[in-house]
């Protein structure tokens, strides 16, 4: 409405001068033309003009007087109405309407007039050109704030370990699950039969045992979980299923003959130690009756999985529940189909700590075998998963390990690569099988009568597990076990990279990537002169077979979400994060360089406008150029909304 009445009145005030304001009227008194004053120009910012009373008048008549104050007056009324109260913000406006027309022109229709009383802001200037509002700098300002504002949340958020964990814990739906319940990678079982060569020599002549591995013989496990119920305490409750497939491409002839000892035979003798001598003298004309020998021809299949033995089939008959053994006699007997024990493990809702290690087997929170911790622990993982770690150069994780009657520790050896994953590799230490002394202290609880009868470094007596049968394991070859084993027999060469137990764990996930578990069976035996047809076989611990467990390699699919969620989450994640506040920062500081160079344009203007007004020539904008000088006084005239730029009014 002010920029109207303003038009209005300058439309009035030019319509009344030209017939007064003309420059070949003489004026209405008779007297002689009065000299004219010297140029006068009132400059934009300044204080308002003073009052006509203050200003010299060098006239001599009256009538002069009303002539030259009507004169005055008029000017003062429209330089009044166009420069308003004369504030620096209105002049600073008009200063930059009279800059900006003389650097880029005069607008043709201009319809974005700025009336003096809207005066602008840094705001206004940030999001706005020429006046109008900007919606693509608008856009580019919240598209920076934006991606700057994600960008930090992302950093300063561990949102990929949130999701992880929440797909890592045991839940029926969560990818950890599908993984544990049937798991998705290739499990082989490799078996090598170490075969007698020299039977006569060592039985007549006490010539050293001379063996020769056969192998590998491998059979494919095919693993699933059944029975699965899950507990409010954080557990859950479940049975193996284990079905073991020969793999014949991979494989010896599984029908391949072999000569090993007589287990069952060689057992019996020496438990029978024990017993009054009428009774060994009885027991040796049975065993002679029934023509036992100390080694027994057998097919791999038979010595893997169960033949038929007359004295086992006594035991199994005979003998109480606890100490019952199978129908047959067979190295691995029992592992096809599901298994008898229960297991019972951390799902990870309770603590990420004990996340996959065993709570209870058989519904017991200890392992019956042995008297004492820390020999009877259980806490350890089944083999699926680990608790997440950092690593540390003093790590130590733990796994059951059903063969071996006991957990097993392993200890971090370093960082490895497997198929661009990350890993830390773990190895069983040195004196795992070692015998209790001052550097192990913790073994002596496997010596079930006293630490004088604990087997040599490198053995582990494995008798609870097996039905007291003198079973021992150790790893193959008597890798990192007493020289005198390996002194004992022909044949045996201990190399770390065949021999050897390791695992690699992903850390940040706990999955094992990769895993091998060797140990080689083992049978004491104790010389029994009572019994005719073991009379001749010596003190020795024989070895009958080794074999190896483990991960070959993830299917794909394992492989992919693995390595998704550590070597390019730990890539990915902070690229994204640190490029989203890269691209806000740069979007935001490019939006408030050009809307710097919009203010320092408008400064310009202003400075051009003041020297364009001071020095008495503008612009008339609206759809005419015209331009009044007068050579006596120029006055620079210029409207907030027609942006009309006068310069004289003459008389």
């Amino acid at each position: 409405m002010l920029c109207q009445d303003v038009q209005q009145l300058v439309e009035k005030v030019v319509s009344s001068l030209p017939p007064l304001l003309s420059s070949s009227s003489p004026p209405p008194s008779s007297s002689p033309p009065l000299s004219q004053p010297p140029p006068q120009v009132f400059v934009a910012g300044a204080s308002n003009p003073p009052p006509l009373a203050s200003l010299p008048l060098p006239l001599s008549s009256p009538l002069d007087t009303r002539w030259v104050r009507t004169r005055f007056e008029l000017r003062m009324r429209f330089i009044t109405s166009l420069f308003g109260d004369g504030s620096p913000k209105t002049m600073g406006r008009q200063y930059m309407k009279v800059g900006r027309n003389a650097l880029l022109g005069i607008k043709s229709n201009q319809k974005d007039g700025i009336c003096s009383e809207k005066v602008p802001t840094p705001l206004s200037m940030l999001i706005s050109r020429g006046g109008k509002l900007k919606h693509s700098r608008i856009a580019a300002i919240c598209f920076g704030l934006l991606a700057l504002i994600i960008g930090i949340v992302l950093s300063s958020i561990p949102w990929v370990d949130y999701v992880i964990l929440k797909q890592l814990r045991l839940w029926n739906g969560s990818l950890s699950f599908q993984y544990w319940q049937k798991p998705g990678v290739v499990r082989l079982t490799k078996v090598y039969i170490f075969n007698m060569t020299n039977t006569e020599g060592f039985l007549q002549f006490n010539e050293k045992p001379k063996l020769q591995e056969i192998g590998p013989f491998v059979y494919r496990e095919d693993m699933e979980k059944v029975n699965i119920v899950f507990h409010n305490n954080g557990t859950v409750t479940y049975q193996h299923k284990k079905i073991l497939n020969f793999v014949p491409e991979m494989s010896r002839d599984g029908d391949l003959k072999v000569m090993v000892p007589n287990i069952p035979l060689l057992t019996l003798s020496t438990q029978s130690k024990s017993l009054p001598r009428f009774i060994t003298i009885g027991l040796s004309m049975f065993l002679s009756g029934m023509k036992m020998k100390p080694f027994i021809p057998l097919t791999v299949q038979e010595l893997v999985f169960g033949y038929e033995d007359s004295l086992v089939s006594i035991a199994h008959r005979f003998f109480p529940v606890s100490r019952r053994p199978m129908s047959k006699m067979g190295l691995l007997n029992g592992r096809n189909g599901t298994l008898s024990e229960v297991s019972t493990i951390y799902t990870g809702h309770t603590d990420m700590k004990v996340f996959g290690l065993i709570n209870r087997l058989n519904g017991l929170d200890h392992l019956p075998y042995w008297p004492e911790a820390p020999c009877n622990s259980i806490t350890a993982s089944e083999g699926s998963f680990f608790p997440p770690r950092d690593k540390t150069g003093s790590d130590i994780v733990h796994v059951w390990d059903k063969d071996l009657c006991r957990v097993l520790p392993l200890q971090y050896r370093g960082p490895v690569k497997n198929s661009c994953i990350k890993a830390d590799l773990y190895t069983p230490p040195e004196m795992v099988f070692g015998k209790p002394d001052d550097n192990n202290p913790e073994n002596k609880c496997f010596c079930l009568d006293d630490p004088s009868t604990c087997p040599k470094k490198g053995l582990q007596n494995i008798s609870p597990c097996q039905y007291t049968a003198p079973v021992y394991l150790s790893f193959p070859h008597f890798y990192q076990a007493d020289a005198e084993l390996l002194d004992a027999v022909v044949g045996l060469k201990p190399v770390p990279e065949l021999h050897g137990t390791y695992f690699k764990i992903q850390p940040k996930l706990g999955v094992p990537i990769e895993g091998k578990v060797r140990v080689q069976i083992n049978l004491k035996v104790e010389r029994q002169p009572n019994i005719g047809v073991v009379a001749n076989f010596p003190d020795i611990v024989f070895p009958i077979m080794w074999l190896e467990e483990g991960i070959e390699e993830l299917t794909p699919s394992i492989r992919r979400w693995v390595y998704l969620a550590t070597t390019f989450a730990d890539v990915a994640v902070p690229c994204v994060s640190y490029g989203l506040i890269l691209v806000g920062l740069i979007t935001i500081i490019v939006v408030f360089v050009k809307a710097h160079n919009n203010v320092v344009f408008t400064h310009e203007a202003i400075e051009l406008g003041k020297r364009t007004i001071r020095r008495g020539s503008s612009f008339l904008v609206n759809q005419q150029h015209r331009l009044l000088v007068n050579k006596d006084s120029n006055y620079i005239l210029l409207s907030n909304d027609i942006e009309e730029i006068s310069t004289d009014v003459v008389v």
